[in-house]
């Protein structure tokens, strides 16, 4: 059996996103499909006390849209160190600050990349690594991308992974044809999140506020497994 979870590149994800790369053997980054302007991409929030507020990377996109994720360059690395100190002077007194602040500096200030899918790429597998997700993370560069609609895309992409089940959110539900992949006989799975503060916010703020981590969460995930 293997699980495979496939999506395009977010900015600092959401705590959600991870959770699913958590469920899977393989996550693959397809960013060789077209950027979207206002999403996920290239911003995402922080909580701070007068309420949540966006980070931003400013990408270039006059003269350039459409283009694809990976094709999309920043316009600046000035933002890296705006974005480090928005986070400092929101999160300097969580309880959890002391212990990945210096992992998160480095991350801001040491960036020198000039793709967006790259940057997002450093954070997402920072962030696992600094989570202990050892999931496979592959990018889709490695695999081919291609059909007639999203799902013989996704089934041809899972095919080429070996993959026997393919997780993703609810809202697939509304453009996946179902029987394709009863047809290929790949397991089709809905990840449901529950209702809770950290959906539209960075996992960022989730890891500086969260008592008692990821990890000891996932561990009590596999403890009621084995049960």
């Amino acid at each position: 059996m293997k699980k495979v979870f496939i999506s395009q590149s977010n900015y600092i994800p959401w705590k959600g996103y991870f959770d699913a790369i958590n469920s899977v053997d393989e996550f693959i980054i397809i960013d060789n499909v077209q950027y979207t302007k206002n999403d996920w991409r290239n911003r995402n929030k922080i909580n701070t006390p007068s309420g949540p507020i966006w980070l931003s990377i400013p990408v270039q996109t006059k003269g350039f849209f459409p283009q694809n994720i990976n094709q999309t360059k920043v316009c600046n690395n000035l933002w890296a160190k705006k974005h480090w100190k928005s986070i400092f002077l929101n999160y300097a007194r969580s309880s959890n600050f002391k212990e990945y602040a210096p992992i998160f500096e480095e991350l801001y200030l040491s960036n020198n990349e000039k793709y967006l899918s790259k940057i997002n790429y450093k954070f997402i597998t920072q962030l696992c690594s600094l989570m202990q997700i050892d999931t496979k993370i592959s990018q889709s560069d490695s695999y081919s991308w291609e059909g007639k609609d999203k799902t013989e895309r996704i089934i041809n992409l899972c095919k080429q992974a070996k993959a026997t089940h393919y997780l993703t959110g609810p809202s697939a539900k509304n453009y996946l044809n179902e029987t394709l992949f009863k047809q290929e006989k790949i397991v089709l799975e809905y990840i449901s999140y529950p209702p809770n503060e950290t959906i539209n916010v960075s996992i960022i703020d989730y890891l500086f506020r969260t008592e008692s981590g990821f990890q000891q969460e996932k561990q009590r995930k596999l403890i009621s497994a084995e049960y």
